[in-house]
């Protein structure tokens, strides 16, 4: 594929791969600055409760040691609204790991050799880490994340229940997830000259100025974020965490200096938040034919005690299936704990989990195949806001992907297959994911009388492929070729745009993008008659309004299949083959496309068989905190993965027709291999990970 291929819809590779695979893209911690000075982290040993005497002197003692803070000494902030991100302020402990003081010095070895001999007395109190549905201080919150409301509710699902002809209770429980990127958050600091630079791995270059500014009290003017290449983020790096306010609290220690901080894996695991951990009760009743007259989904889970974040668990059962009775609840527990955040498919993944298993128990009660079960209860309209659908081709994603699969001919009683000693099975699950689309964004094209254009816009490239793709959208929109175009995202310094999250980014970036095209080529045909000035021409838009959204319900949806195998003697699971089929608008990049809806698929095997964060209950932390422990799959966990995406015309969402993908492979994964670990050995595995021992001694078909 050469570069003169420019419209959308053409498989190209990534343009920053070759920088990548040599190793000359520059991640934060890499930036070249002069004579850095490093920071190492010192952090609570106690759960909660209040330090009470620090002893930094054998530190500062040691040659090249520039600085060690605690709160007895750190710059004080001016807001302390989020005291996720307000460090060093207090004296207060509420978490176990929590940054209590770090160590300045000249090479990263003096600094965590200082580290280790600064002294902290305690005060602790009791705490409480542990998660459970009947928690006496479980409340509800004013919403949850995305603006989604707590609870929703339709007809009398009670009622609709006690009259169902068949119905299905069971609580499901997925564990505490953590991103692991392969980038650790780092960050390269430098305050001088009244200015502060920041290099950062970042979601969104302008929402982390916005949150560095507020907690600092700084004009954003005064802040420079540049973070052109992101190691990996999965929504660990949408938000603010501390170890970027650390980095600025010990650059200010040493002014006219750059300092570098990066995190080790076992840092991560308390200091950049994490998917909540959550208990799910999820009730379905049915008719005689197998219809859905009524849905309840409740969904328990944690939160910090200083800062709430309630995920959106139980929004997808507000849209997948038509029932005229339903109720969808959220309740917090606050625990004594570090704050959740934003992880891939932020309430659809759990909570897809939960429903799709349900489906499944739920289909097999009515005697139904799980793939006609789902098109029998298929919506005509948005069941929640009774909005037609832009498009839903969830119907075409279960008939194509059981068409592929060869699920027709299956046996549908559990143990009925069996190979060499190995239980088989097959399972179904649904994928879903909304078209968001985030207000904020504007860009700047430039054409210059070579005919070379420039497109700034201050996007983030998570790895996801952002570099390409924005580029081919605005070569689309010229009508020019891609190697006509020169991109410019990652910089506060470029015009501003909404953060990477939500799978949004093409959606909201490429709108604007768009729309500047339209503008330009406008202006230039009519005010120069189609000939470029010896100046150039420049214009600048923000993101234009989409009216459809206020009147349609866009979501992108997908099917998931999946082969496991159980060893009839020693439980070990085994996922060969995983399929998926997906209806998500118009293709930017089909080759860039399957590679994340590949990786979101990985991602939701390595949910469903091996990630699971342990909390020891005595002390208040993740004591399997890296990646030897809090186990990741990798090649030799992962099959043959296939991904298929159906052509989907949805003019409505946006000028390129196009859904966001990063988010929506991810979701139905583990239901689906739960299902099918079902199908393979009777036992029906409602709490996640899928583990070799709930199929050993003890296991009872049926449920667990």
């Amino acid at each position: 594929m050469t570069l003169e291929a420019r419209a959308i819809g053409t498989p190209l590779d990534r343009f920053d791969g070759p920088a990548k695979v040599t190793g000359t893209a520059r991640y934060a911690f890499e930036q070249p600055v002069e004579n850095p000075a490093y920071v190492y982290p010192l952090q609570s040993t106690i759960a909660t409760g209040r330090v009470t005497a620090v002893q930094t002197g054998a530190a500062e003692a040691v040659p090249g040691v520039l600085a060690v803070l605690t709160s007895r000494n750190a710059p004080r902030v001016a807001s302390s609204d989020d005291p996720e991100i307000a460090l060093l302020q207090t004296d207060e402990v509420t978490f176990r790991g929590q940054f209590v003081g770090a160590v300045v010095a000249e090479t990263s070895e003096v600094a965590r050799h200082a580290a280790a001999l600064v002294r902290f007395d305690y005060l602790p109190v009791p705490h409480d880490v542990e998660l459970r549905f009947d928690h006496p201080d479980r409340y509800a919150p004013e919403v949850v994340n995305g603006g989604f409301a707590t609870d929703n509710e339709r007809g009398d699902p009670e009622a609709a229940l006690a009259g169902a002809a068949v119905r299905h209770e069971a609580v499901y429980t997925t564990p505490r997830y953590h991103h692991n990127p392969i980038e650790p958050h780092s960050t390269t600091a430098l305050w001088a000259d009244d200015r502060l630079t920041l290099y950062v791995g970042s979601q969104g270059v302008h929402r982390l100025r916005t949150s560095i500014a507020e907690l600092f009290g700084l004009a954003e003017e005064r802040i420079r974020v540049i973070s052109p290449h992101v190691g990996g983020a999965f929504g660990s790096k949408l938000h603010a965490h501390a170890d970027v306010s650390l980095a600025v609290l010990a650059a200010m220690s040493v002014p006219g200096r750059p300092v570098k901080l990066a995190l080790t894996r076992q840092q991560m695991f308390s200091q950049v938040g994490y998917r909540t951990p959550s208990i799910q009760r999820i009730r379905l009743g049915a008719d005689d034919a197998g219809r859905l007259v009524a849905v309840t989904h409740e969904a328990v889970q944690v939160t910090a005690r200083n800062k709430e974040f309630a995920e959106q668990t139980v929004t997808p059962t507000r849209v997948m299936y038509a029932a005229p009775n339903r109720r969808t609840t959220h309740r917090m527990v606050r625990l004594d704990v570090s704050t959740p955040t934003i992880m891939r498919a932020p309430g659809k993944t759990p909570g897809m989990y939960a429903l799709e298993s349900a489906m499944d128990e739920m289909a097999i009660a009515c005697g139904q195949d799980p793939v006609e079960f789902r098109i029998t209860n298929e919506p005509s309209v948005d069941p929640e806001l009774d909005r037609p659908f832009s498009s839903r081709n969830l119907v075409a994603c279960l008939e194509e992907g059981a068409r592929r699969f060869g699920w027709a001919g299956r046996d549908p009683a559990p143990r009925s297959r069996q190979e060499a000693g190995w239980l088989v099975g097959t399972g179904v699950a649904a994928s879903m994911y909304p078209v968001y689309r985030l207000p904020g964004s504007a860009a700047t094209i430039r054409l210059d009388p070579d005919g070379q254009y420039t497109v700034s816009i201050g996007a983030a490239d998570l790895g996801t492929g952002t570099w390409t793709s924005l580029t081919q959208i605005a070569a689309d929109a010229l009508t020019v070729p891609v190697d006509r175009i020169t991109l410019r995202i990652g910089d506060t310094d470029l015009p501003p745009a909404m953060a990477a999250g939500g799978s949004s980014g093409m959606t909201s970036w490429g709108s604007t993008v768009v729309e500047a095209a339209r503008q330009l080529t406008t202006r230039l045909a009519e005010e120069y008659g189609g000939t470029v000035p010896a100046t150039g021409i420049e214009v600048s838009v923000r993101m234009p309004e989409n009216p459809e959204m206020e009147r349609l319900s866009m979501y992108a949806f997908g099917a998931q299949f999946a082969e496991v195998r159980v060893h009839g003697e020693t439980g070990e699971v085994r996922v060969p083959r995983l399929l998926g089929v997906f209806a998500a608008g118009r293709i930017i990049n089909p080759k860039t496309a399957r590679s994340q809806l590949l990786g979101g698929m990985t991602m939701g095997l390595s949910m469903a068989l091996h990630e699971q964060a342990v909390i020891d209950p005595r002390f208040g932390h993740v004591v399997n905190q890296d990646l030897a422990e809090y186990h990741i799959a990798t090649n030799a966990d992962v099959g043959a993965v296939e991904v298929h995406l159906l052509p989907e015309d949805d003019p409505y969402v946006n000028p390129m027709g196009s859904k966001g993908i990063g988010e929506l492979g991810i979701v139905g994964t583990a239901a689906a291999i739960a299902n099918a670990a079902h199908h393979a050995t009777g036992v029906r595995v409602r709490d996640l990970p899928v583990s070799l021992d709930h199929f050993l001694d003890g296991a009872v078909p049926g449920g667990r």
